[in-house]
Formats: C-alpha cells, sequence, structure tokens
C-alpha cells in the first residue's frame, strides 16, 4: 500500500514537472516572439523614418543636385553625391544607346542663372507653389489665399475620393493655376519606364480636364527634375512634356516643410532668404495632411513678402521658367 502510494506520489510529481516544463516553454515562445516582434516593429520604424526623410530631402532639394548647384546640403539637400545626380553617364549608357546620348549630350543643367540672380534694386517676382494632395489643408491655404487676395499654384495629384472633387474645382474657380504632379503621386511607378510616366501623365490631364473644363499646361516632377529616384534618364521624361507642349516647374526657394519636424520660424527664414537672392523666386510649399505648419506660417509670409515689396503671383505662360534640366536644351545640337 505504501509503495503504491510512493508511486502514486512520484507519478504526481513527474506530471507537474512536465506541466511546468510546458508552462516555461510557452511563457519563453510567448517573451521571445513578444521580443522578436518589437524588434521588427522599431528596425521597420526606423527604415520607414529614414525612407521618408530621404524622400523628403530629395523633393525639397532634388532640382539643386548636380555638378552646377550653388545650393547643396551633403551634396544638393540630400542628394548624395555629385556623380549620383540622376543623368546616366556616358559610361552607363553605353554605346549602343549613342542615338540617346547624342539627343541629351548638350543638355544644360543647374537652376541658378545669372540672369535671374537679384542685384539691389531689381525687383522681386514670387510664386507660391503647393505640391497638392487636396484636402482639409488645401481648404485652409485657399481660405488664407482669399484673405490676402493672393494667386498661387497648385501642382496637384489624383484622389480617388469624391469629396475632394470640389477642391480641384475651387482652385481653378478662384484664379489659381492648377498644375499636374502626376496622378499616381508614387515614384516607383510613374519612373519605371518612359511609358508609364506618359500613362501617368495623360490620366491626370484628363482626369483634371473631366473635373474643370480645363487642360493645364504646367507640370512638376515628383522630386523635380534633377532627382535621384529615378533609373530612366530624367531628360527622357523632360522630352515627353516637352513634346506634349507642356511647361515643367522646379524650384529655386524651398519652405523646408518636407523635413520630419519644422516650425513656422523655419518656414519664414527659409523662404524670405531665398527670395531676396532671385529676381524670379519659385517656391515650394505643400499642403498634405500633416502640413498644419505651413498653415500657421501662410499668413505672416504672405504679409512680409508684401512688405519687402514683392509681387506674390501665379505660374502663367509669362512666368520665368525655373528648371534644373533646362527643356530648351534637350535635343539640341
Amino acid at each position: 500500500m505504501a509503495t503504491n502510494d510512493a508511486d502514486l506520489l512520484n507519478q504526481q510529481r513527474q506530471r507537474r514537472k512536465r506541466v511546468n516544463r510546458i508552462k516555461n516553454g510557452i511563457v519563453w515562445t510567448i517573451a521571445m516572439w513578444m521580443l522578436f516582434s518589437l524588434l521588427a516593429i522599431i528596425i521597420l520604424s526606423v527604415q520607414v523614418f529614414q525612407l521618408n526623410d530621404r524622400l523628403g530631402k530629395l523633393e525639397t532639394g532634388g532640382v539643386v543636385a548636380g555638378p552646377n548647384s550653388s545650393e547643396t546640403e551633403t551634396n544638393g539637400k540630400g542628394n548624395e553625391s555629385e556623380e549620383d545626380s540622376g543623368l546616366p553617364s556616358e559610361s552607363e549608357t553605353g554605346s549602343e544607346n549613342n542615338t540617346e546620348e547624342d539627343r541629351f549630350a548638350n543638355i544644360i543643367t543647374g537652376i541658378d542663372t545669372p540672369e535671374n540672380m537679384a542685384a539691389e534694386g531689381d525687383a522681386h517676382y514670387v510664386y507660391l507653389t503647393f505640391n497638392s494632395v487636396p484636402g482639409d489643408n488645401t481648404e485652409d491655404i485657399l481660405d488664407i489665399l482669399a484673405q490676402y487676395q493672393v494667386k498661387a499654384t497648385f501642382f496637384v495629384v489624383g484622389s480617388e475620393d469624391d469629396g475632394d472633387n470640389a477642391i480641384y474645382q475651387r482652385i481653378v474657380n478662384e484664379g489659381h493655376t492648377i498644375g499636374m504632379h502626376s496622378y499616381s503621386n508614387q515614384y516607383s511607378l510613374i519612373y519605371s519606364s518612359t511609358d508609364a510616366f506618359k500613362q501617368d501623365y495623360i490620366k491626370i490631364s484628363d482626369f483634371l480636364y473631366e473635373l474643370t473644363g480645363m487642360r493645364s499646361k504646367f507640370y512638376r516632377f515628383l522630386g523635380g527634375s534633377g532627382n535621384q529616384i529615378s533609373n530612366v534618364n530624367m531628360a527622357e521624361f523632360a522630352d515627353i512634356l516637352n513634346q506634349e507642349q507642356i511647361t515643367y516647374f522646379d524650384w529655386n526657394v524651398s519652405a523646408g516643410d518636407t523635413t520630419s519636424s519644422y516650425t513656422k520660424e523655419d518656414i519664414l527664414k527659409n523662404v524670405l532668404e531665398g527670395v531676396s537672392k532671385y529676381k524670379t523666386s519659385v517656391v515650394l510649399l505643400h499642403d498634405g495632411d500633416n502640413k498644419s505648419t505651413t498653415v500657421e506660417a501662410l499668413g505672416t509670409l504672405i504679409e512680409q513678402l508684401k512688405q519687402q515689396g514683392a509681387q506674390i503671383l501665379p505660374i502663367d505662360e509669362n512666368t520665368n521658367v525655373i528648371q534644373y534640366i533646362h527643356a530648351d536644351s534637350i535635343g539640341t545640337e
């Protein structure tokens, strides 16, 4: 009897040990899974932040990249090297592309031109341009522009939200210039090939025509014509717009509102100092959902520009064109 009790007790002890081992295994498995998940989240968050910051910097300074730039921040406000300007070198294109090399051999690049540098007493013409993903901030910006009786330019992307349709129409109705900034707003898509770029251009052109009754004649490349995202020579895309008789605009003044953190004071400083350098200033701003600081700064910016005697205008066919890749040099011999 005692032996049976001892055996039973021993079995119970062994069973408890097995249960405890299983419990400990489950706890450790869950703990390790949570730890690896946390590490994965941290790594992905860092990568997303770095990618967003890089894209922001490229858009902030994409048009000033390259060997002719006089404004650089790590070789072009976020661009990594002068060699990596977005335009293939002779060695990259290869001898089989001699025809393309000839067409693009004499391209002129550089955002600053001597004739646009301001001297004392020169008039300053300022074009406030918004890379626009229509939304609540767009309407707030339109309200401020109406309050100050100022016209601006909105380079818009496509939207599948029917609620945004009225915003496109309002831009046109209130006398602002509406330009194209691609339909998809996806670098990897529109810069994958010349066919993809042209299809996207046609889509945004038709989209705006159907909504507003107007054919836009102005375009802004994602990241500017000097961006380093595209593996295709950006001059090929510019040539497509030339053939379509579309004028593309880069910018020579950036508000700096693409960075991860910026202040109202940053915007005022960046724009006012930039405008002082040029006769014609095309100012880059944004109206995305996270751009409330841009909205907050806009009224003060307009007031201070007017105090400096600047004329604030919307882009039209008479505007001095600001381009990193000079469109009129494409295809010249």
